[in-house]
This record gives C-alpha cells, structure tokens and sequence, in this order.
C-alpha cells in the first residue's frame, strides 16, 4: 500500500505542497493525476500547464469558478464534490504513482462528502499508488489515517496582500 500524505490547517501551501509532491514524480515519468474538489478556475497555474506535462500529468476540476460557501453549499457543490470523490475511486484503478485529492479534506469536513467515503478509498490504494490530501480544516479520521500528516499554520500575515500570478494562483 502506498503512502498517505496530509497537508492541512490555516496556513499557505497546501496546494503548493501538493503540486511539489506531483512535479517530482513528473520529473521521474510517473503517473499524476489531480482531482481538484470545490475548484474550477481555469486560469491557475496548475491547470494551464497541464498540456505542457503530459502524458504523466493530469488535472480534473469539481468546482465552479466561484467560492463555496462551506457553511451553506449549494445543491451543485454537493453535487461537484461527489463527482469528484467517484472521479476518484475511479482514477484508483488506473493505478497512478500519485493520486492528489486537492481540498478533499475541507470537503468531507464541512460534510459535502461523506469522510467514511473517503476513508473507503484510502483504505484500498494499490500498493505503488501514493495519495495526497490537502484541505484548510479536515476530519480527525483522515488524520488517524494518514501516514505523513503536516500542519500548517499561519503565524504572519501582510495587511495588504496583493496575489502574484504564479505564486497564489
């Protein structure tokens, strides 16, 4: 069985983390795929490169191009998160060296999907196939199931922060 890695908490570079992990395994000629619940935008570096990185890399999107308001989601992001989750059971079988889970932990937390679904999955990774799931908050069973968990906490933050493209999107 593979590893489960974990990025979590109210600091930056989750994804970032994530994205880290994919280009390695690009750069050895493995298998990446990328499922991006509760995101859509198109225009984030990530997406946009995906042409550039085939054919190891891939990167699906269950979101839309807003935010989710994670306190009272819609009929769609729920409906987005589940497609994503079955997405997912589904890019296991293709046996990929790196499965990444983008915001699958802030899903199931705030309850869009079921976090015993998720745990089902991770519960039947084949053995060459490493998971990451990343997400600001996340369920206690996704930490207890994980082998390599990372919190990340903010401890500075600028009063006026301008986004840079290619650094935060």
């Amino acid at each position: 069985m593979g590893n489960i890695y974990l990025y979590y908490g109210t600091g930056a570079g989750k994804t970032t983390n994530a994205l880290g992990l994919a280009l390695r395994e690009v750069g050895h000629k493995q298998k990446v795929i990328i499922v991006q619940f509760l995101k859509g935008r198109k225009d984030i570096g990530e997406y946009k490169i995906r042409d550039k990185l085939k054919p190891y890399y891939e990167i699906h999107q269950f979101g839309t191009t807003k935010f989710i308001n994670l306190k009272k989601p819609s009929t769609q992001d729920r409906k987005k998160a589940h497609e994503a989750l079955e997405f997912a059971k589904k890019s296991l079988k293709r046996k990929p060296n790196l499965l990444v889970l983008d915001e699958a932990g802030l899903a199931a937390f705030y309850r869009l999907i079921k976090t015993d679904d998720l745990v089902h999955i991770l519960k039947r990774i084949p053995a060459k196939t490493d998971i990451v799931i990343t997400g600001r908050y996340v369920p206690k069973a996704l930490i207890r199931h994980a082998d390599i968990v990372n919190e990340i906490k903010l401890k500075k933050y600028p009063k006026k922060f301008v986004t840079t493209k290619g650094i935060t999107y």
